[in-house]
């Protein structure tokens, strides 16, 4: 299945970040990986979601062997590049290093694992195809969302000889990591160029702008009837729906944005500006809000706060994530829950309204105005539990989450498998290629019988 490189428009506010953690040179890696001891039990290996031999690609490194290095990590975690800069590492795998323990700063994995792979698919573009089975099956699977999960699934079906179309109802594919990834750790030209070379391993194809529904009525729509009628699998991995609103009077207006939303577009439109903006607040404690008071303090907006309704101990945003914001500018405020907004007369935001929390909870009599021109909502997303009623079968838990057997990411359909955020309720990058891999190993096993 041939296709023209995915790419994106210039001129994006996510272009003018610089890259935070920089990929290592030959001589910074070797050096690197030369600290490791290579554990026998290796924690490290057991903190990673998708098992990386951790040890065994770092040695591999550390002995010259670099293509050696990317294809242990790409048979483990195919989309590793991006893993390498997006996944919180301090609490995974680099949290666990066995030199934590000894007072002593942990081998960095996250940055060799970038320099492994970014390096070896300079030298050998094809190192991974190669592997790849020679024989063709015949059976092909439908991927519905192009993000992480189904990216994992069609990647490593194609390696197993299987064909896989990736359905996507957006123009731009690659899900989370195109569109919600903080630019400064991963720009979406990164995911992009990613996704492109998982296209390279052949039999995957992806179709924009086509959204699953219940029949095949609109332009643009194809049913999940017509999907389990034309494939011998389907992947669901949707993610999750659109921000979740504090539901204030006047929120809906100019100046108030859903954060994943101001995220995608900070990313992907050209036309986004922040010009005027000299206050902004975001509000959750989230890592989504987190990673929306980052950039905006890194973009250059003078005062950037965040507002958390609780105490500063029960932020549920990664400690050295707020450290490292609260390094380039942002602000945490707690205890100090959202009342309303107040617009000016023409419309535009004069501010938020915001009181004393006392348990989460507004304490009356305690409402200030907080002057602002822009505020980013943080506080959850939506279930997308419409599309996946439309299998039969298909269960959902009492959080909306689709119900699957943890070993093979099957639903209650015979025919259906589900991973990602739609099924975990929004973890890491790196755990939803766990559940693609998964889900492809036990297709793979369903076709062989």
């Amino acid at each position: 299945m041939g296709h023209a490189p995915f790419s994106l428009p210039k001129g994006r506010l996510e272009e003018g970040f610089e890259d935070k953690r920089p990929r290592y040179s030959d001589g910074e890696a070797v050096t690197e990986a030369n600290r490791c001891i290579y554990c026998v039990d290796a924690p490290c290996i057991n903190a990673c979601p998708t098992s990386i031999d951790i040890p065994t690609f770092i040695h591999k490194i550390a002995t010259g062997n670099v293509k050696g290095a990317a294809r242990t990590i790409f048979d483990a975690n195919l989309l590793g590049q991006s893993c390498a800069r997006v996944c919180p590492v301090e609490v995974l795998c680099v949290g666990d290093c066995v030199y934590n323990h000894w007072g002593r700063e942990p081998i960095q994995i996250g940055r060799l694992q970038r320099y492994a792979t970014e390096r070896a698919l300079e030298l050998d573009r094809d190192l991974i195809k190669k592997n790849k089975r020679a024989t063709k099956s015949g059976k092909k699977v439908a991927c519905i969302g192009s993000g992480p999960a189904s990216l994992a699934a069609a990647g490593y079906l194609s390696l197993m000889g299987h064909e896989a179309v990736v359905f996507e109802k957006r123009a731009v594919p690659g899900g989370l990591n195109t569109t919600g990834i903080a630019p400064y750790k991963m720009d979406a030209q990164g995911s992009v160029d990613e996704l492109n070379w998982i296209l390279e391993l052949g039999d995957i194809e992806v179709r924009t702008g086509v959204e699953i529904t219940a029949s095949d009525d609109g332009d643009g729509q194809v049913s999940a009837a017509t999907l389990l009628q034309d494939f011998d699998a389907v992947f669901v991995g949707i993610g999750l729906g659109a921000d979740s609103a504090l539901e204030l009077p006047d929120e809906a207006g100019a100046g108030v944005y859903g954060a994943v939303e101001l995220i995608e577009q900070l990313k992907l439109d050209p036309q986004a500006s922040l010009q005027g903006v000299t206050r902004a607040v975001v509000v959750g404690g989230g890592n989504t809000a987190i990673d929306i008071a980052h950039e905006l303090a890194i973009l250059g907006v003078p005062e950037v706060y965040m507002a958390y309704r609780r105490g500063f101990e029960r932020l549920s945003a990664y400690d050295h994530e707020i450290e490292w914001g609260r390094t380039d500018g942002v602000r945490v405020r707690v205890n100090a829950v959202p009342t309303g907004y107040q617009r000016n007369p023409d419309g535009s935001l004069k501010g938020i309204v915001l009181a004393d929390a006392e348990d989460g909870k507004a304490k009356a009599g305690t409402d200030k105005l907080m002057e602002c021109q822009l505020v980013a909502v943080a506080i959850g997303q939506a279930r997308l539990t419409g599309l996946a009623k439309v299998f039969a079968g298909v269960e959902l838990d009492a959080k909306g989450r689709i119900v699957v057997d943890d070993a093979t990411c099957r639903t209650g359909h015979a025919q259906v498998f589900a991973g990602g955020d739609c099924v975990n309720g929004g973890k890491e990058v790196v755990n939803a290629v766990e559940h693609g891999k998964r889900a492809a190993r036990a297709m793979d096993a369903m076709f062989s019988k």
